[in-house]
């Protein structure tokens, strides 16, 4: 009946108008109308640099505004339809219970988008994955996590790159590293560092035993060259070795692949997907960079915990999420509570539930 619909109105509603209260809306248009003052300036194109950054935030700001306030307008639309269809006693009702759908499917939508709102949110990610002990158990398990975050990569229309990969000895592989590229894959993927662990009947095991694994996801933002990082090459050993690789007429002759060790922290990174020496000096240099970045930010947040903070630092053993395969089907975030039990659909890369239950726990939503 059309008098059901009411209740769904209703809590979009709700939803809505408290979207524009959590996520500042009158202060986001404050803003857009000081950037539109800067970028009327007849000098605003005197510093490149500058200019491209506030066009770029000033675009951000005004997406999330028009696309707020197209969904305002759309439940006053709803509203107003069923007021009438009430009204004159027509029968509406499929019609306007498939606009609340849309609606709805909006909101969603639009309350993930606004949540990444992090300074480097919008930044492409660096995704590097360690195999934990157990040998060709957990290196198995780390090549099935690569292939699951490749999945979703390609679904939601990001570049892969593969940056680096240390196959098993026997199966799988030990780590690998790949830069996911496209709008806000930091702001997405940062919600899967850590520990994920795997319960499961061993394919390698004759007797068939349940066994459990860990493999470690390590997620950083690239940092482009505007990002101030304070690194003396001076302090970098590089060394470089040949590149390993399937064989054949392109097999790597030279010792192209590079490895830079930070002596002051004893950061590692490699590379060795280019066939050229010098890209991979250049991606490496790039990874390098990215780690040094974001140690200094856990050193920041080390400081704010000390001071009366809430960070909590991710520890080797202190699983994010566990998927299961024996004796039942789950795959459930400790962090969160969400859980489903369609392993397999995660596996191919299903992985937004997790991902906005993450992003939506972070900023305290509750509707």
């Amino acid at each position: 009946m059309l008098e059901d619909l009411k209740g769904p109105i209703e809590n979009l509603e709700e939803r809505i108008y408290g979207m524009g209260i959590h996520f500042n809306i009158a202060q986001k248009e404050d803003r857009i109308f000081t950037l539109d003052v800067k970028m009327s300036d007849p000098t605003f194109w005197d510093n490149p640099e500058e200019a491209r950054e506030i066009s770029q935030e000033a675009t951000q700001l005004k997406d999330a505004v028009e696309g707020y306030k197209s969904l305002v307008n759309d439940i006053e639309d709803a509203r107003l339809m069923l007021e009438m269809a009430i009204e004159e006693d027509v029968s509406m009702e499929k019609e306007i219970a498939d606009f609340i759908e849309g609606i709805h499917q909006e909101v969603e939508k639009r309350e993930v988008l606004l949540l990444l709102s992090g300074e480097y949110d919008k930044n492409n990610a660096i995704l590097t994955f360690h195999a934990g002990a157990g040998g060709t158990e957990a290196q198995d398990w780390a090549s099935m996590l690569i292939r699951m975050y490749l999945r979703w990569a390609e679904k939601h229309g990001f570049g892969i790159t593969m940056m680096d990969e240390q196959p098993g000895d026997e199966a799988g592989i030990k780590s690998a590293t790949f830069l996911i590229k496209g709008e806000n894959a930091f702001g997405y993927l940062r919600s899967e560092k850590g520990v994920h662990r795997l319960v499961r009947i061993s394919p390698f095991d004759a007797a068939a035993r349940r066994h459990t694994s860990f493999a470690a996801v390590d997620v950083m933002p690239e940092i482009d060259d505007t990002v101030e990082i304070h690194l003396d090459m001076k302090d970098v050993q590089v060394d470089t070795y040949r590149a390993s690789g399937a064989g054949g007429q392109h097999i790597n002759k030279t010792d192209s692949a590079v490895r830079m060790t930070h002596r002051p922290t004893g950061i590692v990174v490699q590379c060795q997907s280019e066939r050229s020496q010098i890209q991979n000096r250049e991606q490496a240099l790039r990874l390098l960079r990215a780690k040094l970045f974001e140690l200094e930010l856990e050193k920041q947040a080390e400081l704010k915990e000390k001071i009366g903070g809430t960070y909590q630092a991710i520890e080797w053993g202190s699983q994010i999420r566990s998927y299961v395969f024996h004796p039942y089907n789950m795959v459930k975030d400790h962090r969160t509570g969400v859980e489903t039990g369609n392993v397999q659909a995660v596996m191919d890369g299903n992985l937004d539930e997790f991902i906005e239950g993450f992003l939506k726990k972070e900023a305290n939503l509750s509707y």
